[in-house]
């Protein structure tokens, strides 16, 4: 039920949009997910950091025992853009210091590729909004590791499930996320807010 509302927040907010839209890769997809609107959302932007401290915690079973591991590490580390207002509001939630990597290296001050104070050797946990095929995590991870941090882990809200987390996996890495794609369409299909026709048409996509 959490991550139903959830999902219906997302969608709400304008988050989860159905039509025709034109990918990066150029491929035409019939849903596109825009988490940068969270920005002006502070109820479901709250709701989702508050979601993603509870995987961190690691979420009790019925028994009471975690059903998945703990996610231990010293900072979390936002990926720009649409991760920083994410990253911050679980920052605020698990009182957790937050770095971040710059797209573009200022020329003049400190010139510091990466924002926020860290200590070499320190585990940092990478958040982002999405995954799809986990090329950008690995451009991430790899200035931050060059910079003498760990990384394990990587947590997002939503996994496409266009292979990113194999992709993840083979460079020893472990994903984590809060929804995957399929899970969202089936919850936003139950409760009727889209059609049948757009929940089939965004799962053959996905198969393809």
């Amino acid at each position: 039920m959490h991550h139903e509302s959830l999902a219906m927040g997302l969608f709400e907010a304008g988050c989860v949009q159905f039509g025709r839209f034109k990918l990066k890769s150029g491929i035409i997809s019939p849903i596109y997910l825009d988490l940068r609107l969270l920005v002006s959302d502070p109820v479901t932007l709250w709701q989702t950091a508050g979601a993603l401290a509870e995987i961190i915690r690691g979420l009790p079973g019925p028994s009471g025992q975690p059903t998945r591991p703990r996610l231990t590490f010293d900072r979390i580390a936002a990926v720009p853009y649409a991760a920083l207002p994410i990253g911050v509001a679980l920052s605020l939630t698990i009182n957790r210091p937050m770095i971040y990597l710059r797209k573009e290296v200022k020329a003049y001050g400190t010139s510091r590729p990466i924002e926020g104070r860290f200590e070499s050797g320190e585990k940092a946990l990478v958040l982002d909004d999405l995954i799809t095929r986990g090329d950008s995590k690995l451009e991430t991870i790899g200035p931050l590791e060059k910079a003498g941090l760990t990384i394990e882990d990587v947590l997002v809200v939503i996994d496409r499930e266009q292979g990113g987390a194999a992709v993840l996996a083979e460079h020893g890495y472990r994903l984590h996320s809060l929804l995957t794609m399929r899970e969202m369409l089936d919850i936003l299909v139950r409760r009727e807010a889209i059609s049948p026709e757009q929940h089939a048409e965004a799962l053959d996509y996905l198969d393809e």
